[in-house]
């Protein structure tokens, strides 16, 4: 990996210093600015602003509202209305140029479920109706009509998120955030934070890379992958680390007539149409924690895993090509998959904003808003996260979320 050039902020204290830029530290300090109109000084330190290894880069880039719990369906239907509005939300930040259109392909979700899971995928179901989701159970002749090319023989059913879910331009979000922040008054610095000072159960000051050290009222730990690296600089532990992921772009010889979802098997393995491609990947299997740097290909994992699964639940699917493959990190909170938002309660100015397991690109416009509020306001002015915060860690609480892909 490249060693970036790293630059010295501007002053020596701040207000608030986000640690990490990508779309979560982004939405930090956007809220932050819309919310204050710069009465509080932001520093945003992201390690390298090319974001060639963030996992907002390499992500799949995709919004569902079809969760086992409850307060992620609310936090992605807010992430919805902002995707859909994002333009118009950016414009004053783009006074010479058209703000970024997110291009929000609506196509959905369609989650397989064996037929001992019926029951439960129907409970989730009626779960997400209950707060306005438009997700519909199909049995297996349901699915068979809507999608002609499924091979539905070991299914019991599917559910469908006909609206509201999709997949979009993650950079684009990144850079709408990151632009209307600095707009707004949030410094962008690349560097690294090596260490913390901390007095009286305080973070009292940020050490960077280049050997500056700045004084900070609240430090916000939106590291991603990294979170862990950030809560050892407080003497804190978190559950959080990078578990590797695989995705191929792939070309097949048949192709897939109407609109397409996108289809999560009963294996794990998701796949959608990515214009006249498709994507495809898994779900994180059990070979991490993985090296923060460790990017490293698994090409078998397609031919292995992948493909087996695509062909089964496709008959297609019977003659692919690999275009373009990558490995990303999802930084997994290894409690509960849920994330983490909220200060410590004993290292009272740490914020945290982590963990969210593969979730935090679609979620990070509900997160930048929370820990706005808790900043401002003290309190959950919207959204309320509260079951998200840090004190279920060490009591091993889990605050269970099961639709991990």
């Amino acid at each position: 990996m490249p060693i970036p050039s790293y630059a010295p902020p501007r002053k020596s204290s701040y207000d608030v210093v986000v640690v990490g830029g990508a779309a979560v530290g982004s939405s930090v300090a956007y809220w932050l600015g819309e919310e204050t109109r710069g009465k509080l000084s932001v520093l945003v330190v992201e390690r390298d602003s090319s974001y060639e290894f963030s996992s907002t880069a390499l992500s799949t880039s995709a919004i569902r509202q079809q969760y086992s719990n409850p307060i992620n369906v609310r936090i992605s239907q807010f992430g919805v209305e902002v995707i859909r509005s994002f333009q118009d939300r950016m414009a004053p930040y783009f006074p010479d140029e058209p703000a970024p259109n997110l291009g929000f392909k609506e196509y959905g979700y369609l989650y397989c479920c064996s037929p001992e899971g019926v029951d439960a995928a129907r409970a989730r179901v009626e779960m997400q109706r209950g707060l306005g989701a438009h997700t519909v159970f199909l049995d297996q002749g349901g699915l068979k009509a809507q999608f002609p090319w499924l091979n539905v023989d070991d299914l019991g059913g599917g559910s469908w998120g006909t609206r509201a879910e999709g997949w979009f331009d993650s950079m684009g979000l990144l850079m709408g955030f990151r632009r209307a922040a600095r707009a707004l008054g949030a410094e962008y610095i690349d560097n690294a934070v090596t260490g913390l000072g901390l007095d009286g159960g305080r973070v009292t000051s940020v050490r960077l890379s280049t050997g500056e050290t700045v004084s900070c009222g609240v430090l916000v730990n939106a590291a991603g992958p990294r979170a862990q690296q950030v809560a050892a600089m407080a003497g804190l532990s978190i559950p959080v680390a990078p578990f590797k992921r695989y995705s191929f772009v792939f070309a097949s010889a048949t192709p897939i007539p109407g609109r397409m979802p996108n289809v999560i098997d009963l294996s794990g393995t998701f796949v959608r149409p990515e214009g006249p491609l498709f994507l495809t990947g898994n779900t994180p299997g059990d070979d991490g924690p993985a090296d923060y740097d460790d990017f490293g290909p698994r090409h078998q994992e397609f031919d292995d895993a992948i493909w087996p699964a695509l062909y089964n639940r496709i008959p297609g699917f019977d003659a692919l090509k690999v275009q373009q493959a990558w490995t990303g990190h999802y930084e997994m909170n290894m409690l509960d998959h849920n994330g983490i938002v909220g200060f410590h309660p004993d290292v009272t100015n740490f914020m945290f904003a982590n963990g969210f397991s593969g979730h935090g690109l679609q979620q990070s416009p509900a997160t930048g808003r929370a820990v706005m509020e808790l900043i401002v306001h003290g309190g959950f002015r919207t959204l309320d996260l509260s079951p998200f915060a840090y004190e279920r860690i060490p009591a091993n609480r889990p605050f269970m979320e099961e639709a991990v892909i």
